[in-house]
């Protein structure tokens, strides 16, 4: 089938999140300038480059909130404060994870609501997710404003340099992280998840040597 998003796909439910997938989930806390704390998760989110090592996520309208709310409090927080902290989200934290997905006003605590423990940041005032195994800290960098349908707010790019990264020596094997002990979660389309539970490994080919 060919078709035309602005035209519609004529399925049940829209196709595109399912075939840009699996995506890491931006697992992001943030302070508002009043210190209210904020933890919400983002399907859109990746690393971007090495050096330095860089973040983003996109928060926007989605699918199911109403286009005419004001734009996300993670996005209004780190423009106001600039810092926030990725948390990766991992099979044994899935439910608390959507728990913090929740539409909710800006001062619902998140951390309580979804049974998470705060924990002090070494270089950022954002707290960490105290149960996450792996945090990125990290420092603002710039917005990216993205085309938003007639009378929506815009889609926002929040992008960030990681300055500090915590890891929890469980998941490491023998120096290196091991996928399978991580057991990080993606996010699919619709509702759907995936877990990391396996992984192969290709050498990249180098030239001449292997043209």
């Amino acid at each position: 089938m060919f078709y035309r998003p602005q035209d519609g796909h004529g399925l049940p439910h829209n196709p595109f999140a399912s075939l840009a997938a699996p995506r890491p989930i931006g697992w992001i806390s943030s302070l508002a300038p009043d210190g209210t704390v904020n933890l919400a998760p983002y399907s859109f989110f990746n690393a971007v480059s090495y050096s330095p090592p860089q973040v983003m996520f996109s928060g926007g309208p989605g699918m199911l909130r109403d286009p005419a709310l004001p734009r996300k409090d993670s996005v209004a927080n780190i423009e106001a404060t600039g810092e926030f902290v990725h948390n990766l989200a991992t099979w044994e934290l899935r439910e608390a994870m959507n728990k913090t997905a929740i539409e909710s006003p800006p001062d619902h605590d998140e951390f309580e609501y979804a049974g998470l423990t705060m924990a002090p940041s070494e270089l950022v005032k954002p707290p960490r997710v105290a149960e996450s195994p792996v945090q990125f800290e990290c420092k603002y960098t710039q917005s990216v404003t993205l085309k938003g349908l007639p009378g929506a707010e815009p889609n926002i790019i929040i992008l960030g340099e990681v300055i500090g990264i915590h890891i929890d020596e469980r998941v490491l094997s023998d120096g290196m992280v091991d996928p399978a002990k991580l057991k990080a979660i993606a996010r699919l389309g619709y509702w759907d998840y995936t877990v990391v539970e396996d992984h192969f490994t290709m050498q990249r080919p180098r030239w001449p040597d292997d043209a």
